[in-house]
């Protein structure tokens, strides 16, 4: 059963943010990575946007080429079969290209329940790795730097990259740190024994196996390896994808992850609800679940989440501790930035042994 909601916050809408250029539209702002930073949260907002011009029977895909920015392929209606919005599949490769694109602005929020300022800081692709997009920031405090994994798109599928600065004005390019297809990439806040570790999702494309989350470890933070499986799911509101969503944090017993599942669609084309959950790590092996909850915490019950370009969609990516509460930021039906705030002893106790 899902947690009571002590609030239920929207945070922001695409129409709060001003497009790249003027001939795209924002059409999402949503999946926030998100920090405590100088006093205040801060969210590195996923940006998706697309073209507004439309020619009669063609499709605009828009891409990102080292050197001269932002252009768009025109193919015909005939060209591509489209079942997702969010693809369209290319008939003569059988490859997949996004019909919008994502880049990440940083937005200031105060106390973490109002937006006060859209900043113009933003972090563009650069890179043919990313000629498709930079999506799902997540961003951990480690000692005095901010680490910002995300993912990025382009032909060769989707992969990992990291990022970090210390002052979020500028930011240092550190690569594709997991390779495709690997995606949901979330780092712990301080190392284990001698190593970082990160939750990852490997995202295969034969289905041999149930959606699955894994740990890694790294002694620099670039080269991963030591993987582990952690979590295939195993609830029916968890069948269909399962991945990291906020970056773990300490609590009394162990590390608490936020995560999300996805329940598997039962028509072609349909993308299945997206919910969260909750799981308690072991503290000194994270590769162990001590408790889990069962059934999700959060799940999308109100108009903004039930209701945009994905529908029933809550996508948690970021918690914020308060005296007796968290602050869970999430994209909501990939179209919008929320808050939930949750009652900490209620959450903890919402976890069942495994």
């Amino acid at each position: 059963m899902a947690l009571k909601r002590h609030s239920d916050q929207l945070l922001l809408r695409p129409s709060h943010v001003p497009p790249s250029r003027d001939d795209f539209e924002v059409i999402g702002a949503f999946n926030p990575g998100v920090a405590e930073f100088e006093g205040e949260v801060v969210l590195l907002v996923r940006v998706a946007e697309r073209p507004k011009e439309q020619r009669p029977g063609y499709v605009p895909l828009p891409r990102w080429v080292p050197g001269d920015g932002l252009i768009i392929d025109w193919m015909s209606e005939d060209e591509v079969n489209q079942d997702d919005p969010r693809v369209v599949q290319v008939k003569k490769t059988g490859r997949m290209r996004l019909t919008y694109t994502s880049y990440l602005r940083l937005v200031r929020c105060g106390d973490g329940r109002a937006i006060r300022e859209i900043t113009d800081i933003q972090i563009k692709p650069e890179t043919e790795l990313e000629e498709f997009g930079i999506e799902d920031p997540r961003i951990t405090k480690i000692d005095d730097r901010y680490y910002i994994t995300h993912v990025a798109v382009s032909r060769y599928g989707v992969s990992t990259a990291l990022a970090s600065t210390d002052d979020f004005k500028s930011f240092e390019r550190l690569g594709v740190i997991f390779c495709p297809e690997n995606k949901d990439v979330v780092l712990f806040p301080e190392k284990i024994g001698n190593d970082y570790v990160a939750l990852h999702r490997p995202v295969p494309g034969t289905p041999f196996n149930r959606p699955e989350m894994w740990t890694a470890r790294s002694i620099d933070l670039t080269d991963w390896g030591r993987h582990k499986w952690l979590h295939g799911g195993g609830s029916e509101w968890e069948t269909g994808r399962v991945g990291a969503g906020a970056p773990p944090i300490r609590v009394d017993g162990g590390w608490l992850e936020i995560y999300h599942g996805n329940r598997r669609p039962n028509r072609p084309g349909a993308v299945g609800t997206y919910s969260a959950g909750a799981m308690l790590l072991d503290a000194e092996d994270p590769s162990r679940i001590l408790r889990r909850t069962k059934e999700p915490i959060l799940t999308p019950t109100t108009e903004f989440e039930r209701i945009g370009f994905v529908h029933d969609v809550v996508f948690p990516t970021g918690i914020v501790e308060r005296e007796n509460s968290y602050l869970i930021f999430l994209g909501a039906a990939d179209t919008c930035c929320a808050v939930v705030e949750l009652d900490r002893q209620e959450l903890l106790g919402s976890m069942q042994a495994v």
